[in-house]
């Protein structure tokens, strides 16, 4: 989550409305430097080419427990983000683990802990979320990448069609990566990553992404 602008304090008593949703301006390409090459023992070269050759985790996964994966964690996604549930932050919440680290990245920022993370959500939810007008949050095409029977990647866009305090419309957008682990039988997030649209993109995008079929 970031802090917000003034500008971005709008109309109901100052109240911080004109929001980005957890605030993620789009990360700086990395920049990649050349390596010098090393010669290699033979040993370590073919060591390296059995473990190139076996089969991944992955690839254990058939088919159908692939779709199944894919159907429970984009499932999970949609009732976690409902705006117009009685509690929005453990809702949101419920998709993170009860305890242990838990890495997200938004707006240049890095948390490592759910207590982190618990407050940023709280802090959109009370000075964005709660002054949304008939908010509506959707989803994009989810890609889905099952690593093993016990860990997945999900990345997709949203868009948050809505109105401000004042009746003019507005909408909050960007891209969401999320990498899901089960544990205890249960599927949760351990790391994820948050990148916003920049506003003069969004201007002139006014195309919905309703939540299509998986991709995996």
């Amino acid at each position: 989550m970031s802090e917000f602008t003034d500008a971005e304090r709008a109309e109901a008593g100052g109240v911080c409305y004109r929001c980005r949703v957890r605030s993620f301006p789009s990360s700086r390409p990395s920049m990649l430097r050349p390596h010098r090459r090393l010669g290699l023992p033979l040993v370590l070269l073919v060591a390296i080419a059995m473990f190139a050759c076996q089969p991944s985790s992955g690839s254990q996964v058939d088919p159908a427990r692939r779709r199944a994966i894919a159907d429970t964690l984009s499932g999970m996604i949609r009732s976690a983000y409902d705006l117009k549930a009685k509690d929005v932050v453990a809702g949101l919440m419920s998709l993170y683990p009860d305890s242990g680290r838990v890495i997200s990245a938004s707006g240049g920022r890095v948390t490592t802990t759910r207590d982190s993370l618990a407050a940023g959500i709280k802090s959109f939810y009370e000075y964005v979320g709660r002054n949304m007008q008939d908010p509506t949050w959707k989803w994009g095409t989810p890609f889905v990448d099952v690593l093993s029977p016990d860990a997945a990647v999900v990345t997709t866009t949203y868009r948050v069609p809505h109105r401000t305090p004042a009746g003019e419309p507005h909408t909050i957008a960007g891209a969401w990566t999320a990498v899901f682990a089960r544990r205890g039988g249960k599927w949760v997030i351990i790391q994820e990553h948050l990148s916003e649209i920049p506003p003069e993109v969004m201007e002139g995008d006014t195309a919905d992404v309703p939540m299509a079929g998986h991709k995996h």
